[in-house]
């Protein structure tokens, strides 16, 4: 890539090999059609192009939706397709000024492209080793959080895969009663997560969250009113408006998340002004507590009693046309051009 008439050089980093593939791909077409092409030069790259590399697709990054699949097709008729990450790794401080990180999952999503580009000395969206990896492990972030003050759901880690096929710990776990969420540690997009009703399905339940970690979260189910907190900035990050997430179905899961009308977005949400400041104080803090830089969406929930449970940080968010941070900061004025040239900036700050 020639640099000409002072441009930026970005190279936007999606696809990989997490289960989150997909919607990595969807995410990354929004980003390169929306970059002022007025302002940035810019290469499209897919993560799991990496000559030599011995990782195998994860379960699951094939699994697709209609909404999502059609930017595959879009990338490779509108770009000519994706670029190796030979292109990086080769020269990657000659080609590019910033990797913009359309990556989600694990490989993306945990601090592991951070720390590669960390390495090639590559400034890159979003935040910083440490906190991509702390936010993608569920349980390590409820430790991180809890000991910052912020209210999280009560749980058992289960952190071996012999745990989680202990009957005595399972045990234990009904003891939080239910409903009960299980969740893998390390996945995102509600991939391999169940709500369970009965102890008939917790063994299952169980089950299905190992094929995608070998450590499982069973978490007490919080009834409330679901939000999401957008947090932008690097030394003093600003909240976003406050979306209520109501979906169809009762249950934000893949489909609600990435099929467009699945899911009803209201802002400003239907809650108290004490709950509106108790939510924005608890998003703040849990991204300064992880350690954020640039962005970070923070999911929680209101109880009937206006108190406020954080339930995970996204140090990635979804860029896709259904997606809630775009969403947020559309209500806040930003456009989304002007959200990814705010990214891109911050991405350049120094620390």
């Amino acid at each position: 890539m020639v640099n000409t008439n002072n441009k930026l050089r970005i190279a936007v980093l999606m696809g990989g090999l997490s289960s989150e593939r997909a919607i990595s791909l969807s995410t990354g077409r929004m980003i390169l059609d929306s970059l002022d092409r007025s302002k940035y030069e810019v290469e499209a790259i897919d993560a799991a192009m990496i000559p030599g590399g011995r990782r195998h697709p994860e379960p699951g990054s094939g699994r697709n939706i209609e909404a999502v699949a059609e930017a595959e097709r879009a990338i490779q008729q509108k770009y000519g397709g994706l670029k190796s990450m030979e292109r990086l790794m080769s020269n990657g401080c000659e080609c590019i000024d910033a990797a913009f990180i359309a990556l989600h999952g694990r490989f993306g999503e945990d601090g592991t492209i951070q720390g590669m580009l960390e390495l090639l000395g590559i400034p890159y969206t979003g935040s910083g080793v440490l906190a991509s990896a702390l936010a993608m492990d569920k349980i390590a972030c409820k430790r991180v959080l809890k000991s910052a003050g912020v209210s999280v759901p009560d749980s058992i880690d289960l952190l071996t895969r012999a745990e989680c096929q202990n009957p005595e710990i399972i045990a234990q776990a009904e003891s939080l009663g239910y409903p009960l969420m299980v969740k893998p540690s390390r996945q995102g997009s509600t991939i391999g997560m169940s709500k369970v009703t009965s102890a008939g399905d917790l063994i299952a339940a169980v089950e299905e969250a190992l094929k995608y970690d070998s450590q499982v979260l069973i978490e007490r189910f919080v009834p409330g009113t679901e939000i999401t907190v957008g947090v932008l900035g690097n030394r003093r990050p600003e909240p976003l408006p406050i979306i209520e997430i109501v979906p169809a179905k009762g249950f934000y899961d893949y489909e609600a998340k990435y099929n467009p009308g699945a899911t009803e977005e209201i802002i400003p949400a239907r809650i108290s002004k004490a709950a509106e400041d108790k939510a924005i104080e608890a998003a703040i803090r849990s991204h300064k507590a992880i350690g954020c830089r640039g962005m970070s969406r923070v999911d929680l929930i209101v109880t009937t009693d206006d108190e406020v449970v954080v339930l995970e940080v996204n140090t990635i968010p979804g860029m896709t046309p259904t997606s809630l941070l775009p969403t947020a900061a559309k209500a806040a004025g930003i456009d989304f051009p002007e959200l990814l040239d705010r990214l891109i900036k911050y991405a350049l700050e120094d620390e």
